[in-house]
């Protein structure tokens, strides 16, 4: 395997990344052995990207170079203040051989809306998206050729000054690193199960909820252990203020279908991380003719329309889990199975549809499919 582009000493790309040949790049032998089951979030690739802010001199030192170890001083103020936050998305082997990304944009703007939230330097969208289609470029050969494979693209930005005090970082680092994965569900099951958590809350209102960050999801930990300690797959989290309106999962969005072929989210109000994969099912269900209504549902309608037979469908989405279908919920005592509790017609109708999208297989008419040559 080649240790592109090193011969030019410069990454593709508006961007002027300077190139740091790698030492000792992992053996085909043996990164064929590890895509064999990559499993999620355990295979990592050879190289890493690295850009740093410093007031002054901007964004600079741009290296595209061997992932390595970083070093911090016991006074980085990341480690007390927390000014820390990242991205998740993939890159896709098409049938030809190619790397593609999925709307890479919306990543790098939801990646500046999240870094302006939390008090920290946006890097401007152009130089994400230089940054991501390099490392994909360099480290293609990762890519799983498992079913569901993908390399999974985790961008993130910390705050590197060394000083003690409540005050916003004058120095960052950001960073995009790879992983080769599989199923993020283990043993693909049909349907996941989920509980509903009435003891704690994911957001709060004028809180970081929108805000891709660390801390919301050191936050759900607790309540994710308690619904695997239950027996459950993921857990659900209501509204932190009535605590009755259904928002998000502990890392996924959610939608319902009912019976006469509508659907819904819950409506995003700073609350409920923008998803990526979220917005784009919208707009799929959209232009098949089905309605998509964005607004609140309560836990208790939702228990009720179950029972009914009015809620026939739902499923979680994220980069992670790409469609999921969600067979039951347990508030309580009560476990209650949404329609068939296995998967859906319009559930697996959407998932056919993005996938298809993804991996370049039907026509793009949003041009969210890009592909990298």
């Amino acid at each position: 395997m080649l240790d592109t582009p090193a011969s030019s000493g410069r990454a593709p790309g508006a961007t002027d990344f300077a190139v740091v040949t790698h030492p000792a790049l992992t053996p085909d032998d043996v990164r064929l052995a590890r895509l064999e089951n990559p499993g999620f979030g355990r295979v990592f690739t050879d190289r890493m990207v690295t850009i740093r802010y410093s007031e002054g001199a901007g964004w600079h030192d741009a290296t595209l170079g061997p992932r390595q170890n970083l070093s911090f001083d016991p006074s980085t103020a990341v480690l007390h203040y927390a000014q820390e936050i990242f991205e998740g998305m993939k890159a896709y082997r098409l049938d030809d051989g190619a790397a593609a990304l999925f709307r890479p944009d919306a990543n790098a703007a939801r990646f500046r809306a999240s870094a302006e939230r939390m008090a920290m330097v946006p890097l401007p969208e152009a130089m994400f998206v230089d940054a991501v289609k390099a490392l994909v470029l360099a480290e293609r050969d990762w890519i799983p050729s498992v079913p569901g494979g993908a390399l999974y693209l985790r961008p993130f930005m910390i705050a590197s000054e060394v000083f003690l005090g409540v005050k916003p970082s004058s120095e960052y680092i950001f960073a995009v690193i790879a992983s080769s994965v599989g199923a993020y569900f283990k043993g693909e099951a049909p349907a996941v199960s989920l509980w509903v958590s009435t003891d704690y809350t994911r957001a709060a209102p004028g809180g970081t909820g929108a805000a891709k960050c660390g801390g919301n999801y050191a936050a759900s930990l607790i309540a994710q252990a308690e619904a695997t300690r239950r027996g459950h797959d993921q857990v659900l989290f209501l509204d932190a203020t009535e605590r009755r309106w259904i928002e998000e999962l502990g890392g996924m969005n959610v939608f319902f279908v009912f019976d006469d072929g509508s659907l819904l989210t819950p409506p995003l109000g700073g609350t409920i991380l923008p998803g990526i994969t979220r917005d784009s099912l919208i707009t799929l269900a959209r232009d098949r003719g089905l309605v998509v209504r964005e607004a609140p549902y309560a836990i208790d309608q939702a228990q009720a329309d179950a029972r009914s037979g009015r809620l026939v469908e739902a499923f979680a989405c994220g980069t992670a889990a790409v469609v999921t279908s969600i067979g039951s919920m347990t508030l309580g005592d009560d476990r209650f199975t949404i329609g068939s509790g296995g998967p859906g017609q319009v559930t697996g109708a959407l998932r056919s549809a993005l996938v298809d999208l993804q991996l370049g297989h039907a026509p793009d008419p949003y041009g969210w499919h890009v592909r990298l040559d």
